[in-house]
This record gives structure tokens, sequence and C-alpha cells, in this order.
């Protein structure tokens, strides 16, 4: 195996990863809804999960470690893409804002740049606040 097919094995087993953590928020408050069907289907997309990897992933999305970037950059996407699927029903309930910190904690950042990091997105998804701030 060539460094290079290496490197891409290992950036595909973590975005299935991350992905996996994606469905887990999901079905934190039961059922995956239309909104977040949508949004799971952009991000698998957009992971490059195929729909066979995607169906085991669905029923047994704790079967997948987390496992996280190198990057800030590459930590921050992540962690919008989380929320992504939280607001696809437009709020954060008290069980997904438990989740997403450990999952911030999870992706490398400090308990206190995870707060920071969270509270910045639920500004910007809420609406609060331009991405772009």
């Amino acid at each position: 195996m060539s460094i290079l097919e290496a490197y891409e094995s290992g950036a595909h087993e973590s975005n299935v990863a991350h992905f996996a953590a994606i469905v887990k928020l999901a079905t934190v408050d039961g059922t995956i809804n239309l909104e977040e069907k949508i949004v799971l289907a952009r991000l698998a997309f957009k992971l490059d999960v195929s729909d066979e990897e995607v169906k085991p992933i669905l029923k047994h999305p704790e079967k997948y470690p987390l496992l996280p970037p190198y990057t800030l950059e590459e930590r921050i996407e992540r962690l919008h893409d989380l929320f992504s699927v939280i607001y696809a029903d437009s709020e954060i309930d008290a069980e997904e804002q438990k989740l997403i910190y450990k999952y911030a904690i999870g992706l490398g950042f400090s308990s206190e740049r995870a707060t920071q990091e969270i509270e910045k997105c639920i500004r910007v998804f809420g609406g609060e606040a331009e991405f772009e701030d």
C-alpha cells in the first residue's frame, strides 16, 4: 500500500466515523425526521460515504469511534457539520447540547475552547450572527 493509499484510507475512515457521529446526534432525540434525513444525505455525499456504508451506520452508529482531525480548521468544519444536523429542526435541545459538548472535546478542543466554539455555532445556526463573524 502506497502512502497516498494509506492516507486516503485513513481520511475515508475518519469521514465514516464523523458521519456516524452526525447520525448519533440526529437520533439523540428519537427518530430521524425528514429535515435531518436531508442533511444526512447531503453530508454523506460531502464526506464520500457510500449508500452501502450509510445503511449499517444508520442502524448502529455507536460502533464507530470518533476520530479527531489534525488541524483546527478541520475540527471547526466537523463541528459545523454536527451543528447542521442539530439545527435541521431549527433548535437545539438539552440532550443535543450535552452530546455536542462531548463531541467537541472528542474533536480535540479544550473544555474552554469547546464551550466558546459551541456558543459561536449556536449564535450562527440560531441566526443571531453571520458565519463570517
